[in-house]
Order: C-alpha cells, then sequence, then structure tokens
C-alpha cells in the first residue's frame, strides 16, 4: 500500500487482533467475510495510519468501528472522535456501531452498512 496503510511497524499488533477478537467482532465478521455482504470484500484490522479500523472495505472506502463499553468514557469518547476525524481525512466513511447492537440487532445493523454500500456505488 501507501506509507499510511497497514503500517509494517503495526503488523504484529493487527495480527495480535486479530486473533483476539471480541465476540461482538467475531460475530459481524461471520456475517462479512467471503463477500457476503453486496459481494464487497471486507478486511479486518486494517492499518489508517496510527489507528487500526476494525473492518474496512476498500472498494467504497468505509471503516466499521465496534464500540464496546470503554468507548464510553470522556477519554474514550475523545479518543474515538480524534481517531474518526483522521480516517475521515482520507476521504474514508466511518460507520460505528457498539457491541450491544451486535448482538441485539444484528441484521439491523449489516442493513445499515449495506446502505452505506449503495451510497456509495
Amino acid at each position: 500500500m501507501n506509507e499510511t496503510f497497514n503500517l509494517p511497524d503495526g503488523k504484529d499488533e493487527r495480527r495480535r487482533l486479530r486473533r483476539e477478537m471480541p465476540n461482538a467482532e467475531a460475530l459481524l465478521w461471520s456475517r462479512l467475510r467471503g463477500r457476503q455482504l453486496l459481494g464487497m470484500k471486507f478486511r479486518r484490522q486494517h492499518g489508517i495510519g496510527p489507528y487500526n479500523a476494525d473492518f474496512y472495505c476498500p472498494e467504497v472506502r468505509l471503516a466499521i468501528e465496534l464500540d464496546g463499553d470503554s468507548h464510553f468514557t470522556p477519554e474514550g469518547r475523545q479518543h474515538d472522535a480524534e481517531r474518526t476525524r483522521f480516517i475521515q481525512s482520507f476521504d474514508i466513511r466511518v460507520c460505528r456501531f457498539t457491541n450491544h447492537e451486535v448482538y441485539d440487532n444484528l441484521d439491523g445493523m449489516l442493513e445499515a452498512i449495506a446502505a452505506a454500500i449503495r451510497d456509495h456505488v
């Protein structure tokens, strides 16, 4: 790629994050992998500068972020806002969902992701 995406010094961390996915991420990944959603390819833990997007679809420049409990602290919210601004600076759209949405409304969440894809295509 280029000097912004999947930086070599973050490779081990991305691998660790893929190996140790939280349950919510694993569940969403089971529905995104293998081009199951509108034939789009998603990547797990895609490096964008100093950050790793939980899921990224390069064909439509869409990042999917799942937020667990640590994201709802003031520090977590600030970090997420900085991260989102950074990712968006590369003309990448960011869709954020909570882990609870994965468990309580996965089909609705997938429809929202599909709508974001359709808006771009």
